[in-house]
């Protein structure tokens, strides 16, 4: 294979990547808006601007597991996976809240969807990533 040729992209690997990048999106669209109502309402400044920062800051793990995982990058699968794992527990919290429900049900689907994605074989192939007792040929 030369190099200008390229491993074809499974369809389920670009699908966890869209996975990853939605759940990227969402969580600097929160931490955006967190910012920027804390400092429009003039609340709790310390507690507004850390919560928003670390929303930003947790955006930038999908949304490089989802550029990772577009170019085939096999370090990509572990953030993408613990990302999943993490907003769980989240979707969870988010089912038992009056008001987020629907939000909670949207990232359960998310995290589910993408946990499924990610460990199909399809996607591990295509990212180079060897089953336990798998020859290195």
């Amino acid at each position: 294979m030369s190099s200008t040729e390229q491993t074809p992209r499974p369809a389920r690997l670009a699908a966890a990547a869209g996975v990853a990048l939605v759940e990227a999106l969402g969580l600097l669209a929160g931490g955006v808006y967190m910012l920027v109502r804390t400092l429009a309402d003039g609340g709790d400044l310390t507690g507004g601007v850390t919560g928003g920062v670390t929303l930003v800051a947790l955006g930038l793990i999908p949304l490089a597991a989802a550029r990772g995982l577009w170019r085939l990058r096999s370090w990509s699968r572990g953030p993408a996976v613990i990302t999943q794992v993490l907003a769980l527990p989240v979707a969870w919290q988010m089912l038992q809240s009056d008001g987020v429900i629907p939000y909670g049900i949207v990232l359960a689907v998310l995290a589910v969807t993408g946990l499924v994605l990610l460990v199909n074989p399809a996607t591990t192939e295509a990212l180079g990533i060897r089953r336990p007792g798998q020859d290195a040929s």
